[in-house]
């Protein structure tokens, strides 16, 4: 201890330039501080290096993704066209139907005029120019589906032929047209006109034996 009881006074130097200035030390006397230490390391300071920076992720929307959008694009295309297919067919169906459905009215229309050129014909007026175009109109009528339908000793079928004449005979087995009174027409499908005919049946009228 200094003179007076009073502890010993330690110097700090605040810097070059700057006069030492005396602090109690930790007995009491004052010290001269020491050269500094090296800063205490913390938890904080042990993680401040700098992390690795992550690579590119794995391309998850690729290659898969693109075979699913792929997958997805053909089976809209694939659908479409298939709604474009039937579409086409049914126009094209309905363009058929529509067009026969015309030529039924027009032909239907011309069965008196074939009626009158087929009497004709059988009573042999049929000639010279008037022949000439009644076998063009024919031929026409016929390139546009046209045909006529009916002859003797061919079955009789209730859907196409029309009984006028009702007669019995041992000669047949069956309903049979024996003679046709007006031929019958049809377009395609499309029947215009039934055939009148006499029909011969094999067995006798009910109650005779």
């Amino acid at each position: 201890m200094s003179r007076g009881g009073r502890p010993p006074l330690a110097v700090r130097d605040e810097g070059r330039g700057s006069p030492p200035v005396l602090q109690p030390g930790p007995t009491g006397r004052r010290e001269l501080p020491g050269p500094p230490g090296p800063e205490p390391r913390t938890a904080a300071s042990d993680d401040t290096r700098p992390e690795p920076e992550p690579g590119p992720e794995p391309d998850r929307s690729g290659a898969g993704r693109l075979r699913e959008e792929l997958a997805e694009r053909t089976a809209d295309l694939q659908r479409v066209k298939a709604e474009y297919d039937n579409y086409r067919k049914r126009v094209q169906r309905d363009r058929l139907a529509v067009r026969e459905i015309a030529v039924v009215n027009v032909l239907g229309g011309l069965l008196p005029v074939l009626d009158a050129i087929g009497r004709a014909r059988e009573h042999g007026e049929l000639t010279g120019g008037f022949g000439s175009v009644a076998e063009a109109l024919e031929a026409h009528l016929a390139s546009l589906g046209l045909r006529s339908f009916g002859e003797a000793g061919e079955p009789f079928d209730p859907a196409c032929h029309e009984a006028l004449l009702h007669a019995y005979s041992a000669e047949v087995d069956r309903a049979t047209c024996a003679q046709v009174l007006r031929p019958g027409y049809r377009v395609g499908e499309h029947l215009l006109r039934p055939a009148q005919v006499s029909v011969t049946e094999p067995s006798g009228p009910p109650g005779t034996g």
